[in-house]
């Protein structure tokens, strides 16, 4: 058995032989060596001697199916790509066969410029797609694989973004819908283009699309492109993003903003995989995988119907998660470094900037509703403002917290009126079992002698804190404090 995949060799399993025929021939016209078997059985005989660039394997099969076939090859550590061919109107068939790690997928009847865009795909081969109207490609939003890699952008050693990293690594070598959630500015796009270049596609154009952002009577054809005279002002042919994306990725940032028609048409060009400019009267096949983000709860979208099951279904076959940076504080300090590297980079000046002590203390008791993209912003507007290298709280615009080591307080704080205790400053302090709840603790005894300092003024207590009376709220509200004599603040209320 050969130790690598021999380049252009594929393997089709098909227990009908005309099929197995047409897939044949079709294969051989496009310079490929071809092997067919009729079953499950002969085909893994077939792999026990050879390694093929891709494996095109019918979904049901006389001694089992496509699916088992897959498992098979995974349990093997095999690096065959898996193509699967299901009946027309399985839908759910081609999302099982995709989550369990398949490459791709085709419906039957099967269309051979479909078929060979997808194993040109598979392979690594340029698909050699038509560019309509290349010279309108959109270039400002096509990026390529160049600068810097996207997974080195990707700071963070908490266990979320180690996971993050694992799924990246695994879904990027296969065409499955990935739907990536979080709040804005987490890093969505981030790790789109993360998938993107973790994949056979990583070379080929990188479109990222804001769907939020497009007047939705300029969506179709900003999405399908048009032909010269269609309508009023088209003077020249035009593709769209899905022409602009053919052989790459196209990123559908912001997908729960997208009006229901406009879902509809998305839908069909996913499952038939071709797009009809406005004015031509036939479809363009294409060759993009999709990668969609929003911060929305798509879930309950589709319960409230302003979001299509069928769409959410296409789309959410692998999920990603991106969590807000308030779940990994942890990784605040490092995120810090990176940007303040890559903006000092940008800036040109030779100068190696870092935060005070105090500054990092600040930055772990911020609450970063805005997220990584707050927390540089913060830093880009400090750089400014800082007169040498070192950045403090104050330029950042936040309270000067002293970075201390404490024995967690043993006191109840819930209530305003409660004694504040002396912090335990002694270096030789035990570092804390609870990292959480230590900060929490520290954060609550602060804003409780705030209140006191100003008579249980949260505007004033803020303003001595460098925070505004929304972040006030935000924090009593986390902590569960509350003035005498009051309800405890919702936290929703922040």
């Amino acid at each position: 058995m050969t130790s690598s995949a021999t380049p252009g060799r594929i393997l089709v399993v098909d227990d009908e032989p005309d099929l197995r025929v047409l897939y044949e021939l079709t294969l051989i016209r496009e310079g490929y060596g071809v092997e067919t078997a009729g079953c499950v059985e002969e085909a893994w005989e077939l792999l026990q001697d050879d390694v093929f660039a891709a494996v095109i394997s019918d979904m049901r099969l006389p001694d089992g199916t496509g699916l088992a076939l897959l498992d098979r090859l995974e349990k093997a550590g095999r690096a065959e790509k898996v193509i699967v061919i299901t009946a027309y109107g399985s839908p759910e068939n081609a999302v099982k066969a995709l989550k369990a790690g398949a490459f791709d997928y085709l419906t039957k009847p099967v269309d051979l410029k479909q078929f060979r865009l997808v194993v040109a795909s598979a392979v690594g081969r340029p698909t050699g797609g038509r560019r309509w109207g290349d010279k309108n490609f959109l270039p400002a939003i096509a990026g390529r694989l160049g600068r810097d890699n996207t997974l080195t952008r990707m700071v963070g050693s908490s266990a979320p973004m180690c996971q993050i990293r694992a799924l990246i690594d695994k879904v990027g070598r296969s065409m499955a819908p990935v739907l990536i959630q979080g709040e804005s500015g987490t890093g969505k796009e981030l790790v789109a283009r993360a998938i993107h270049e973790s994949g056979v596609r990583a070379s080929q154009a990188f479109v990222a699309v804001n769907c939020g952002a497009i007047p939705e009577h300029l969506l179709e054809a900003e999405f399908f492109g048009y032909r010269k005279g269609a309508f009023t002002g088209a003077t020249e042919d035009r593709g769209g993003f899905f022409q602009a994306a053919q052989g790459g990725t196209l990123f559908l940032d912001e997908i729960g903003d997208l009006p229901l028609l406009m879902q509809t048409k998305l839908l069909r060009v996913i499952q038939e995989r071709a797009v009809r400019p406005i004015g031509m009267s036939t479809e363009m096949p294409i060759d993009v995988r999709i990668l969609s983000a929003t911060h929305r709860d798509l879930s309950q979208e589709v319960q409230a119907g302003r979001f299509r099951q069928d769409l959410f279904y296409r789309l959410n076959v692998i999920e990603i998660r991106v969590p807000p940076l308030r779940e990994r504080r942890e990784d605040v300090a490092e995120l810090s470094s990176a940007i303040l590297n890559r903006l000092s980079q940008d800036m040109g000046d030779g100068l190696n900037r870092e935060l005070s002590a105090t500054a990092h203390a600040a930055l772990q008791h911020h609450p970063f509703v805005g997220n990584v993209r707050e927390l540089e912003n913060m830093l880009h507007r400090a750089m400014a403002l800082s007169s040498g290298t070192t950045i403090d709280a104050a330029d950042l615009g936040l309270a000067e917290i002293e970075p201390v080591e404490l024995t967690l307080p043993t006191h109840d704080t819930h209530n305003v009126s409660a004694p504040a205790s002396s912090l335990n400053t002694s270096p030789s302090t035990a570092l804390p079992t609870d990292l959480a709840r230590y900060l929490d603790d520290m954060e609550r005894e602060i804003l409780v002698r705030a209140l006191d300092n100003h008579n249980h003024n949260r505007t004033a207590a803020g303003q001595r804190l460098g925070l505004t009376l929304r972040q006030m709220r935000y924090r009593m509200a986390r902590l569960g404090i509350h003035l005498d004599g009051e309800a405890p603040l919702p936290e929703d209320m922040a």
